[in-house]
């Protein structure tokens, strides 16, 4: 088994090497410095879900800890993320929070399930246009959800559906806050500026900072977080699980994939940014056990579903952290956030909040990305425009299923093209350089060959039937020449049996050329074998030939292959 593979946290495997003082107060600065940048994010995140922002704080310092503490990443940083935005917003308006409190558990199975099962690598088979599409996707809609708070609007009942929600916005444009946007066009302004200034500047936080003095020193008459939620309590609750029937449990089976799936797919992005700027390599399936452990811990403790966040996760690698330590202080801080400013924190205005989630979705948008990838061919454009439309307008478990049912198709009809089923030709049009020795070696009288460039699979399984049925008449030797041929499925091997059928029925001799393992193995399984199967089997193509001569020169086989 490969090291990386190896289910070991990495935390553990830091320790084990070694860890000295000067490791720690990096690990410590960098924890206080990705905590302050935490801070407001966990607060807007919830609050774009729908939940209020203390449950953000709560799922940062509970699953943060155990990401960091069971997870496959050195520098990993986990927590509440725009990814599930839209995913806990809909699961809280049909089932409530108790909803996603057990989803949030079942998602943590899943993950759990999937990181021992080892199935991280099969995360890495999303296309890039559908991680594009629902991400980007994702961005607009946490735009859209902050349109009120930042204009400042006050009508309650704002429509789930993106084209309602606008409509609405529209018709009550007139109720706008002057204070709320000016507010947030100077969180917003404050935002840019921090970071054209110094990445090492907490963005976030100063103009959080800035706008909340700014609405209290003016007494400004706009929404804040205590005036939005007046009940916020302090510290962590007690660790609970709500109780739901059997039905209710049933139906969030959907939102659970679809939380550990986006939970898979954020870590992979946010591990990969990792190993590129550290250069060490992360293990995605123990990075599944330790998040999936802290969605079941952030579910218990009330609060939101998480995973690795790429933003914060560079935040700290750029801040000196060096091992899991770093987050587990990260979330220690945060915890003392938690129980400490709370009171404070109740004069953020929600036009401020409003403008760090206006950043943070243009940083998810990937505009770049998505401008180049919708240029580069026809079927990459139509996968991402395709899921991005669905996650915007219906939803994003739909989005995701057709997506990659799409994605997938397509790519079945390109491989379906690309492979080359070669019918009789001159010696001379094979490819000479492909390791066999072509030399002195003629295709006799009689003799055809089929030469298969390509997985032979449920695409063009009968393609193979049909150029041999096209024939005028059969062949009294058929050569299956399998060398490029790398991958058999069922519906090939199907295909196989049935040109042995018809060879039979006219009295055709087939010699199966340069097979490869994967073929030579699943064919034996379905029982095709030189014993069972009046065909012969060799290792390569000249030798093939060879064979065919010898075969055309003994009458006794010509007789009883006569044509017919």
């Amino acid at each position: 088994m490969q090291k990386t593979e190896r289910l070991i946290p990495s935390l553990f495997t830091c320790l084990q090497e070694g860890y000295d003082l000067k490791t720690l107060r990096q690990d410590i600065v960098a924890g206080l410095t990705v905590a302050i940048v935490a801070l407001p994010l966990a607060m807007a995140m919830a609050v774009a879900s729908g939940a209020s922002p203390d449950k953000g704080l709560v799922t940062a310092v509970v699953a943060g800890f155990f990401i960091s503490f069971l997870g496959g990443t050195r520098v990993q940083i986990g927590g509440p993320t725009g990814a599930f935005v839209v995913v806990i917003f809909d699961v809280i308006a049909r089932y409530g929070f108790d909803g996603l409190i057990v989803a949030s558990v079942m998602a943590g199975i899943l993950l759990i399930v999937a990181g021992y099962a080892r199935l991280g690598k099969l995360i890495k088979y999303i296309p890039y246009p559908v991680i594009t599409g629902f991400t980007t996707g994702i961005a607009v809609i946490i735009a859209s959800s902050q349109v009120k708070d930042f204009l400042g609007l006050t009508f309650t009942d704002v429509p789930a559906e993106f084209i309602e929600k606008w409509m609405a916005y529209f018709k009550h444009i007139d109720e706008t806050s002057v204070y709320a946007l000016v507010l947030g066009l100077l969180g917003f302004a404050i935002i840019a500026i921090s970071k054209k200034v110094s990445t090492k500047i907490p963005a976030y936080l100063v103009s959080i900072v800035a706008v909340s003095i700014i609405a209290f020193l003016f007494n400004l008459p706009v929404d804040t977080i205590g005036s939005r939620f007046p009940q916020m309590p302090d510290g962590l609750p007690m660790p609970t699980l709500p109780s739901l029937t059997l039905d209710e449990i049933r139906n969030l089976i959907p939102s659970a994939f679809t939380i550990a799936f986006l939970a898979g797919i954020e870590a992979l992005l946010s591990a990969v940014v990792a190993d590129s700027m550290t250069g060490y390599k992360h293990s995605l399936n123990q990075e599944l056990i330790g998040q999936g452990v802290a969605n079941i811990a952030s579910g218990f403790f009330g609060g939101l579903p998480a995973t690795g966040a790429i933003a914060r996760t560079a935040t700290n690698i750029k801040s000196g952290g060096k091992t899991p330590i770093s987050g587990i202080f990260h979330a220690l801080f945060l915890l003392i956030f938690l129980y400490t400013i709370m009171d404070i924190l109740a004069y953020i205005p929600m036009a401020g909040l409003a403008a760090v989630l206006f950043m943070v979705a243009w940083g998810m948008s990937d505009i770049k990305h998505f401008v180049q990838i919708s240029k580069i061919s026809p079927s990459d454009r139509t996968i991402l425009f395709l899921t991005f439309t669905l996650t915007v307008f219906v939803d994003l478990t739909v989005a995701i299923g057709v997506g990659v049912t799409f994605a997938s198709l397509l790519f079945m009809r390109h491989m379906s093209k690309s492979i080359e089923i070669r019918p009789h030709m001159r010696l001379s049009e094979y490819d000479a350089n492909d390791g066999e020795n072509f030399k002195e070696v003629e295709i006799p009288e009689g003799v055809n060959v089929f030469q298969i460039n390509g997985p032979l699979f449920f695409g063009v399984a009968n393609e193979l039937c049909d150029r041999l049925k096209g024939l005028d008449i059969l062949p009294r030797i058929l050569i299956l020449r399998m060398r490029f041929m790398p991958y058999l499925d069922a519906s090939g091997e199907a295909s196989i049996e049935e040109i042995i059928k018809i060879c039979k029925e006219h009295h055709s001799y087939i010699i199966f050329a340069a097979m490869r393992q994967q073929p030579r193995d699943l064919l034996k399984k379905a029982g095709i074998t030189p014993d069972t199967t009046d065909a012969a089997f060799v290792q390569d193509f000249p030798t093939a030939i060879k064979l065919a001569q010898k075969l055309m020169n003994d009458p006794d086989f010509v007789r009883r292959h006569q044509d017919i």
